[in-house]
């Protein structure tokens, strides 16, 4: 007599295991403790074995007969149900082992000692955020069209740049995956041609002439001190927003008046000295109550993964403040580096100092960490004081209007 859902569910408990058979081998284990499992009994090639289909309700009766019915045509073609079993839990846990995730996860951790901290950041955000439905996947079978389908919306989103940066990431994720073995074919190697062209811009930044507004408005806009210092001393210091945000304490000399910023948070893996104005230097000791607790100038107060302020934070204050596709905290760089060789007061080459930019031409003498640091010191307390005259500029405009 087959089963039903009713004879399971009433099946009464025995001081011992006992079968309810459902037919052709299959049966429904009652154990004492009310536990039910499904179990297949069959015969290959002269040898007697037990199939273990799981347990009920978790496979429900019409499932059970199912696994009988996938067995019974394995048993016909000559295969071992349990070593089809055992083969396809293998499958399972090597894709499980080689996701995109996974796999992804492997390159970041393998490479990221070549990144800065704030790059390596980034790049695994970007994954995270606009891949996240290959996270799971096998990364074997993922094809060419769906990536170019992640691409494309986020070409319609109006993020090209995103778009751009996140195949160039694909490619050297699925390369990796290549040269590990556990792909032959790297589907993101030519998606250049399926894109829109991107031509890359500059970094959004207001003309200096609105620095006096952009300054007033900073005073008085809703935010922490610690989020207001960290704008102020970008503006002063002009250093890239990562290089701020991951700054040390122990990278402060006080005595020298000086900001130590190792190899290993620099663009071109270079120490940097950035000379420290009287005012940059009355910021830190503003922020030192608030956050000297910390290893670092700027720690994160909300998120556990990362030590640091979030990227966004000085973006999003500057938006709220009205310069949203106007100015960024990249930005910054470039109206120092404008007025500075629009004074006249200051060598090309001190400015370029100061600005990390190191020059690709292997012909060049061999970079010195303290190069022009006697030019770039008063420079820097001169960038100082014209930020403060703006901002009194705007004060004083204030008071005449009042």
């Amino acid at each position: 007599m087959r089963l039903t859902d009713k004879t399971i569910k009433n099946a009464e408990l025995r001081s011992k295991p006992y079968k309810m058979p459902d037919g052709e081998g299959m049966y429904l284990l009652v154990q004492p403790s009310g536990s039910k499992l499904w179990r297949m009994k069959y015969r290959l090639f002269g040898k007697e074995n037990i199939l273990s289909i799981g347990k009920y309700p978790f496979v429900s009766l019409a499932e059970a007969r199912e696994h009988r019915y996938e067995a019974k045509k394995l048993l016909k073609a000559n295969i071992d149900p349990n070593d089809r079993k055992k083969k396809d839990k293998r499958t399972a846990m090597q894709e499980a082992n080689n996701s995109f995730l996974t796999v992804a996860k492997d390159w970041h951790d393998t490479n990221k000692k070549k990144w800065t901290e704030e790059h390596g950041e980034r790049l695994w955000s970007r994954l995270m955020l606009h891949a996240s439905s290959l996270g799971s996947r096998a990364i074997a079978d993922i094809r060419t069209p769906e990536l170019v389908q992640l691409l494309r919306k986020l070409e319609k989103n109006h993020k090209p740049d995103t778009a751009k940066r996140l195949a160039q990431t694909f490619n050297v994720v699925f390369r990796y995956a290549v040269h590990s073995g556990i792909i032959e074919h790297n589907p993101a190697s030519d998606l250049r041609g399926v894109m829109a062209p991107y031509e890359n811009t500059h970094f959004a930044a207001i003309h200096p002439s609105e620095l006096p507004e952009l300054l007033a408005k900073l005073n008085v806009i809703s935010t922490s001190t610690q989020n207001r210092i960290a704008v102020k001393l970008l503006l002063h210091t002009f250093v890239r927003p990562g290089e701020l945000r991951y700054g040390k304490w122990n990278e402060i000399d006080w005595e020298k008046k000086q900001w130590h910023i190792p190899p290993e948070r620099m663009k071109k893996r270079r120490i940097h000295i950035v000379p420290l104005s009287d005012p940059a230097l009355a910021l830190l000791r503003e922020l030192q109550p608030i956050t000297g607790y910390s290893d670092y100038l700027f720690p994160s107060h909300h998120r556990r993964r990362h030590p640091v302020m979030s990227e966004n934070t000085i973006n999003k204050i500057l938006k709220t403040m009205g310069y949203g596709g106007r100015q960024v905290g990249h930005g910054f760089r470039a109206i120092a580096s404008t007025v500075l060789n629009e004074s006249a007061l200051f060598r090309s080459d001190v400015i370029e100092a100061q600005l990390a930019h190191v020059e690709e031409n292997s012909s060049r003498k061999p970079y010195n960490r303290a190069e022009y640091l006697d030019e770039r010191a008063p420079m820097m307390q001169w960038w100082s004081d014209y930020l403060q005259a703006a901002e009194n500029k705007n004060i004083s405009k204030t008071r005449q209007a009042a």
